[in-house]
């Protein structure tokens, strides 16, 4: 029998045995790591306009198909809870995360001393842009909707496959490698202390928001549909749970279905709440990705723009729907937004994925459990009139 390590095992590895080998590997050890990197690099680069058309076209061809008013109530709900977890990640590390993110005079000398150089590097310039990615996969996706057209609709659906089983076979494959040289090439620089001791602040406050996440959600749905908020939280536990080991939403479905049901909401209302929030109810993702982006943006010296922060929430929440069933989905099809509107670079890139990775499970148990919060919301409205069950 094979040992399979998950791909945060993976990651943690990497990240050890890179730290492990900065301290001592030779001048070469580290020119090749920053070769791989580079060539990586430039590959996921090339890649992201691509995740963009793959994902966001389907996405958004499937939602208007089924245009309605159960379903757009559902999908703007879902949009601005995501969004609003967005802006509260935002506004709260604005107010605490530069008191704890110390070192970085620190690091701002360390990142000006010695650089490693790769031995050589390799162009892979992206098809697309990322906004024009954007526009043209809104385009097509309304498009499609619209003309209730079959052909490209069944292309782009197979176009989605190819980019999930790249993503999939490719890039997570070689991702451990690629922390491990991030890891690395930082300890020869002077530069991981600083970033992981911030790393642990910063996701001790990312947990402290999404508890605070889930607590609003439920206290909003319970104005909306009565009940205990807290008595609600505890029925959903099991999804939550269910989350946190398999790493995926749409694996927890038939839990989050259960468990929303057993909160009082109709049977129909949470079989087409459950399913379709599952990709398109992201709180927990964006709360994390924004929370990490910002941290480095200030970890690295860069001014911090409300209104670029603002523009990156609002693109985000419309990028990370239906992000593949596979762990750090959501961080990959926000990549392009990283690099286009906040201007990310590839060392930047790399610690948000590693970053993001080392929290996936918890930001999609608080995905799920949120979209119970979203239902009972959503059957205040179209709901059958029915006596609520007894706590």
């Amino acid at each position: 029998m094979t040992l399979r390590i998950p791909l945060l095992g993976r990651i943690a590895i990497a990240i050890v045995a890179g730290i492990g080998a900065g301290y001592i590997a030779p001048g070469w050890l580290a020119a090749a790591a920053a070769t791989f990197n580079g060539i990586f690099g430039q590959f996921l680069g090339f890649m992201i306009p691509l995740i963009i058309v793959g994902f966001v076209v389907p996405a958004i061809a499937d939602i208007g198909s089924r245009a309605g008013k159960l379903l757009v109530a559902t999908a703007l709900l879902a949009y601005g809870a995501t969004f609003f977890a967005g802006l509260l990640s935002y506004y709260t590390g604005v107010l605490t995360f530069p008191s704890l993110i110390s070192g970085q005079e620190q690091l701002a000398a360390v990142e000006h001393g010695a650089v490693t150089e790769p031995w050589f590097t390799v162009s892979i310039p992206p098809v697309l842009d990322v906004m024009t990615a954007l526009v043209l996969s809104f385009m097509l996706g309304l498009g499609i909707a619209f003309l209730n057209g079959t052909a490209l609709r069944r292309g782009m659906d197979e176009f989605r496959a190819i980019v999930a089983k790249t993503i999939d076979r490719a890039i997570l494959p070689l991702l451990p490698y690629y922390i491990f040289g991030i890891f690395l090439i930082m300890t020869c620089e002077g530069t991981v202390g600083v970033i992981l001791t911030t790393f642990i602040k910063i996701i001790a406050v990312i947990f402290v928001l999404h508890v605070f996440i889930l607590v609003l959600q439920y206290c909003v749905a319970a104005c909306f549909g009565g009940g205990n908020p807290f008595g609600m939280l505890r029925t959903m536990m099991p999804a939550y749970f269910t989350a946190l080991g398999t790493q995926s939403s749409a694996a927890t479905i038939p839990v989050t279905l259960r468990q929303t049901i057993k909160m009082g909401v109709d049977e129909d209302i949470a079989g087409f709440v459950v399913p379709l929030c599952a990709t398109i109810h992201m709180s927990g993702s964006a709360l994390k990705i924004v929370a990490c982006a910002l941290a480095l943006v200030i970890m690295h010296g860069q001014p911090v723009e409300t209104g670029h922060f603002i523009h990156f929430i609002a693109m985000l929440g419309v990028t990370i729907i239906a992000a593949p069933g596979i762990p750090g989905g959501a961080i990959m099809a926000s990549l392009g937004l990283l690099s286009s509107i906040l201007g990310f670079d590839q060392q930047m890139i790399a610690l948000m994925i590693a970053l993001y990775i080392a929290m996936d499970s918890f930001g999609t148990a608080c995905n799920v459990t949120g979209d119970g919060a979203l239902a009972v919301i959503i059957n205040r409205f179209f709901g059958k009139k029915r006596e609520r069950p007894a706590p």
